[in-house]
């Protein structure tokens, strides 16, 4: 049988560009020769496609059978570049248009995540040019967490301890979206669980994720090396459990498919669990969590890699089997 032709796409407009990069060599270096041949296309921070775009008609891109999107953030996350795959007729890895918008948007994911009856923290939605801090602490008090609405990777988040630092905050998220989340500081641990499959997902055993500064910002996922991983979470049983049926539940809410990594927050007073977000495209890094989870769990990554590839060929089959016209 001929080899499965896989596009890696990487690279990308998002300020994430550097870790999609990373997240590719990863991929590249774990995808199965025997199987498949990699066909790598990087698109340049200004947009440029090399080797050349994927044409958004089908049937017109004959050196490729699946694509395997590797772009975090604003236009590889956020149902852009998945609407040119559906255009153009490719089976690709991960979530569907909507499942990545609705992700993507962390005010349109909580309001999901709230119809379903799932726990989230209690935030705030401000807009560039009416920012108000005063509004954020007579809502929550201090501290307060501020974030972009649409980005991921920790960039543009900031925690505020005082009015100074608040304005501040909602100041520079506004730099990367108009549209900026504020929520209540949660004081406990913060988690991550792995979810995989399409119609029936299943949940790894979570991690605990131990900052080396007061929060698990961007400098420290991928720039201080210093954060540590725990699998398990040193935590009851029987909130692990939680932690695992609520990541199900929150990947079936957004109608993700494929791959997705929930992020947790464990508030230490109360021990209640908060489905912070999803990442419909988490990081596949040397040091990125949602491999590490499945190779805990007994999957090891290029086992990983094939698997999101397949899952990949079996939601696109199904779309197949759809008719469009009466």
């Amino acid at each position: 049988m001929s080899k499965l032709r896989v596009a890696i796409v990487h690279g990308g407009r998002s300020g994430e560009h550097e870790i999609s990069i990373r997240s590719a060599r990863a991929i590249l270096e774990h995808l199965n020769p025997e199987r498949f041949e990699a066909v790598p296309i990087f698109i340049t921070k200004e947009g440029r496609w090399q080797p050349r775009p994927i044409l958004p008609e089908p049937g017109a891109n004959e050196g490729i059978d699946v694509v395997f999107p590797v772009l975090h953030g604003t236009f590889g996350e956020d149902g852009t570049i998945q609407g040119l795959f559906e255009m153009a007729g490719l089976p690709y890895v991960g979530a569907g248009v909507f499942s990545s918008s609705a992700s993507m948007d962390k005010e349109h994911f909580k309001r999901l995540c709230v119809e379903r009856g799932l726990p989230i923290v209690g935030y705030q939605v401000q807009f560039a040019g009416a920012l108000d801090p005063d509004k954020a602490i007579n809502a929550f008090g201090l501290p307060l967490f501020v974030k972009p609405a649409n980005l991921g990777s920790s960039v543009g988040i900031a925690k505020a301890h005082d009015r100074h630092e608040l304005l501040a905050a909602l100041n520079d998220a506004a730099r990367y979206d108009s549209k900026v989340i504020v929520e209540r500081a949660i004081i406990g641990h913060e988690l991550e669980c792995a979810v995989l499959g399409n119609a029936h997902p299943l949940a790894s055993t979570p991690c605990e994720i131990l900052p080396s500064k007061e929060f698990y910002d961007y400098e420290d996922k991928y720039l201080l090396d210093k954060a540590r991983t725990i699998i398990p979470p040193n935590l009851p049983e029987e909130t692990i459990t939680e932690v695992k049926r609520l990541a199900v539940e929150c990947f079936k809410a957004v109608e993700c498919s494929g791959m997705g990594r929930v992020d947790f927050l464990v508030e230490k007073a109360t021990g209640k669990v908060y489905i912070n977000e999803i990442n419909t495209i988490p990081g596949f890094t040397s040091i990125s969590m949602y491999p590490k989870m499945w190779e805990h769990a007994g999957v090891p990554f290029a086992s990983l890699v094939e698997k999101l590839i397949d899952l990949a060929l079996e939601r696109h089959a199904q779309r197949q089997s759809l008719r469009f016209e009466l």
